[in-house]
């Protein structure tokens, strides 16, 4: 024979467990969007020491190596955020400049004005970024920022 069960539940005890499962669907949702892989190329938290984060201004399409155009890139160096603008040819790349560098950014990293100076005469001269000699007063800056012009011409690449 079976027998009736009765089970009496408080009010309170519903509505904590309703708020709880609430609360455990919204951060298995929020996990799913901040981890999903098809999130784009604007996204700028990685976990890498260089966040970067391409967005192209203007480009023009043309046959050759690359998108034409001038490409903004941000390079984070500690807490320090630099933008980089790159200037790319059909077949090269024209120019490599920072901007909007703010005074404390260029005290606390006083070479990397020179460091991007360096690496842009040396691209604008047709030296493969593989084949670009780094500086020896500041390598690892130099090579973070290689890396953000590397990951620049990547997008911008035709092939």
């Amino acid at each position: 024979m079976s027998r009736t069960r009765i089970v009496i539940f408080q009010m309170k005890e519903i509505i904590y467990t309703a708020v709880f499962v609430g609360l455990g669907i919204l951060l298995l949702v929020l996990l799913f969007f901040m981890f999903w892989p098809g999130k784009g190329k604007e996204s700028a938290g990685t976990s890498s020491p260089a966040a970067i984060s391409g967005s192209k201004k203007s480009a023009s399409t043309s046959s050759g190596k690359y998108l034409a155009g001038v490409y903004s890139s941000e390079l984070t160096l500690g807490e320090s955020k630099i933008n980089l603008r790159i200037s790319l040819d059909k077949d090269r790349v024209k120019s490599v400049e920072v901007v909007n560098l703010k005074e404390s950014v260029e005290t606390m990293y006083p070479l990397i004005k020179p460091a991007v100076k360096e690496i842009s005469d040396q691209l604008a001269q047709d030296i493969a970024p593989d084949q670009v000699v780094l500086s020896d007063d500041s390598p690892y800056t130099s090579q973070l920022i290689l890396d953000t012009v590397c990951q620049v011409m990547n997008e911008a690449s035709t092939e």
